[in-house]
C-alpha cells in the first residue's frame, strides 16, 4: 500500500517539476519572442517613416514648407519630378573650386522614393502604420516655428508603441512606454520635430 502511495506521490512530483521547468523556459523566452517581434515589427515602420520623411523634403523643396496632409503629400509625390542633375567640375577653372550643373532629365518624386529593389512598393501606403488596424494612419503635423526670428518649417510623423505593437504581451508593451515616458522620451517611432528644426528619426538618436 506504501509502496503504491510513494509511486503516486512521484509521478506527481514529478509532474510538478515538469511544469516548474516549463514555466521557467516559458519566462526566459517570453522577453526574447516579445524583443525579436519588435524589432521585427520596428523594421517595417522606420522604413515607412523614411519613406514619408523624403517624400516630405521633396514636398518642402518645391512648396518651402511640409505637409500635414497624406493626400496632399501622395498626390505631389505621384505628379511632381525632380531633376537628375550631374555636376562636374569646370573645365575653365583653375582653382578646382568651381563646377558645372548639367540636368540629365527628370523622375517621379514616387519613383525616387521606391527606389530599384522595391517592387511591392505602393506610395499610397506610406500613410498607414504596419501591423495596426489597416485604416490606422500615421499622426501626422506640420507647421512653422520661430528661430533666430525666422519662420522655420518643421514637421513630425509618429505612432505610438500600443499601435504598432497590437496582439503583443501587453504587459511589455506597459512597461516599454513606461520606460521611456519615465526619461521624458515618446513612448513609440517618430521622424522630425514640431519643437525643432530637425528631420531626424528617434530611433536614430539612441
Amino acid at each position: 500500500m506504501n509502496k503504491g502511495l510513494n509511486i503516486i506521490i512521484n509521478i506527481v512530483l514529478l509532474a510538478v517539476v515538469v511544469l516548474l521547468a516549463m514555466q521557467v523556459i516559458k519566462s526566459i523566452q517570453a522577453p526574447i519572442k516579445f524583443n525579436k517581434a519588435q524589432s521585427e515589427r520596428e523594421a517595417q515602420v522606420i522604413q515607412r517613416l523614411i519613406d514619408i520623411r523624403n517624400a516630405e523634403v521633396h514636398y518642402k523643396n518645391v512648396n518651402g514648407k511640409y505637409t500635414a496632409s497624406f493626400d496632399t503629400l501622395i498626390g505631389f509625390c505621384q505628379t511632381a519630378e525632380i531633376p537628375i542633375v550631374n555636376i562636374i567640375p569646370d573645365p575653365t577653372d583653375t582653382t578646382f573650386t568651381r563646377t558645372i550643373t548639367d540636368t540629365l532629365g527628370y523622375v517621379k518624386v514616387v519613383d525616387s522614393i521606391r527606389g530599384s529593389k522595391r517592387d511591392q512598393f505602393n506610395i499610397n501606403d506610406i500613410c498607414f502604420v504596419p501591423f495596426s488596424n489597416p485604416t490606422t494612419k500615421f499622426e501626422l503635423e506640420a507647421s512653422m516655428i520661430k528661430r533666430s526670428g525666422i519662420d522655420v518649417p518643421v514637421f513630425e510623423a509618429r505612432t505610438p508603441y500600443e499601435v504598432y505593437l497590437n496582439g503583443l504581451d501587453e504587459q511589455r508593451i506597459l512597461n516599454a512606454k513606461a520606460e521611456k515616458e519615465s526619461i521624458n522620451r515618446y513612448a513609440g517611432l517618430k521622424v522630425g520635430s514640431m519643437e525643432e528644426a530637425s528631420t531626424d528619426g528617434n530611433w536614430e538618436k539612441l
